[in-house]
């Protein structure tokens, strides 16, 4: 399928965050609603001028009417709660632009919003509630993201001799970007040594190649085309979007661990955009492990399948490189709000007012979300 149904149609026009911290001490509520207000203020709008509201968690955050309620929204004309985690990132915005654009609301916002390190840990599973497929699973201690991501990234390393110091030189550059972002968890520098040196998760994988678990929110305001030229910041327009996943969705029993859901998202997003990697000049993609990170740089075509270590390794990826990416740490170090803060550094970078880190002359970001057997893509541009 070729069709594109948002082109252009709709625009970012506002963006806001939170404080991230490891124990913010609020109500995720209270996260949620200072993150949108942000946003909606950054457009130049009120809470009276939305209509719209989408969001997406996993038990762990709160849904769009209560949230609308709290903001003093006047009517939402729609709204949408999804269950899921990060593969959402881009389906949300996406879903907000096909509300707007279809005429089922006027201005939308879309929010993440979690208090992921204090509250509930997405990366921690609890055996006893466990049931479905998971639990045939279960008795092999295959039940969290590090596990699974770590057997895909053992195949690839197995198949193409990916390094550790490959992934290493992800989770270093993503740092070095992160002490230019006031917003990012960490600040401080790390260095090959530090990160060889660091103790194992799940081999192959280091703590620094894990992303940071925080207590945050970020949103993101988007409206018509048309209505966007009138406010505040330059728009940031919707060029296109895919999500999906391929074969058999099953994480242990996925036909080829050295690709993901990107190889075939990759391959319909550029046929329904007209556009290809090298026409993107900034990409905001979904690291939730340095794994997932360069194995999508490969499916989406920034470099061929297995290039993928001695492309990131290069400085291909630095912020004055081939192509800058996770210009603001991305999850690794700026923080893991589950993918939507990649949609509004992208924002930000298009926009120009990125501070240290902006990518000069950036006009098309490539933002991705989810990894492994499921995920999506969108991109976003200037005109």
């Amino acid at each position: 399928m070729s069709r594109n149904p948002i082109e252009d149609k709709t625009a970012v026009v506002g963006i806001g965050w939170t404080e991230i911290t490891r124990r913010s001490g609020v109500s995720v509520l209270s996260l949620a609603a200072e993150a949108c207000l942000a946003a909606i203020g950054d457009a130049g709008l009120t809470p009276k001028d939305v209509d719209g509201l989408v969001e997406y968690q996993a038990n762990d955050s709160v849904g769009a009417l209560e949230l609308a309620d709290v903001l003093g929204v006047p009517a939402v004309n729609w709204y949408t709660d999804i269950r899921g985690g990060g593969d959402h990132a881009v389906s949300s915005v996406a879903l907000a632009a096909m509300a707007v654009s279809s005429g089922a609301c006027d201005t939308c916002v879309v929010y993440r919003a979690l208090n992921g390190r204090s509250g509930h840990r997405f990366g921690a599973a609890k055996p006893s509630t466990m049931g479905g497929r998971d639990q045939w699973v279960l008795p092999y201690g295959y039940m969290v993201p590090p596990q699974w991501f770590a057997m895909w990234a053992r195949t690839h390393m197995a198949r193409y001799g990916t390094t550790h110091e490959q992934l290493g030189a992800i989770a270093v550059n993503q740092r070095r970007n992160a002490t230019m972002n006031p917003r990012a968890v960490f600040q401080k520098p790390i260095s090959m040594e530090d990160y060889l040196s660091s103790r194992w998760i799940n081999e192959p994988f280091h703590i620094y190649d894990c992303t940071v678990e925080v207590d945050a929110a970020c949103a993101v305001v988007v409206t018509s085309a048309e209505r966007a030229q009138a406010l505040r910041h330059k728009p940031v327009y919707i060029k296109g979007f895919a999500m999906g996943s391929f074969g058999r969705p099953s994480w242990e029993q996925w036909a080829d661990m050295t690709e993901m859901y990107s190889k075939h998202v990759g391959e319909m997003l550029w046929r329904r955009t007209g556009l290809t990697a090298k026409d993107i000049d900034v990409a905001e993609v979904y690291d939730c492990f340095t794994y997932s990170m360069m194995c999508q740089l490969e499916d989406y075509g920034f470099c061929a399948k297995g290039e993928g270590g001695p492309f990131v390794a290069s400085g291909a990826i630095a912020l004055e490189g081939e192509i800058p990416v996770n210009t603001h740490g991305g999850l690794l170090s700026e923080g893991y709000i589950h993918g939507l803060n990649h949609s509004c550094e992208a924002v930000s970078q298009l926009r120009g007012d990125a501070g240290q880190r902006q990518v000069r002359g950036a006009q098309t970001a490539l933002v991705t979300s989810g990894a492994g057997i499921l995920g999506g893509g969108i991109v976003y541009h200037t005109k």
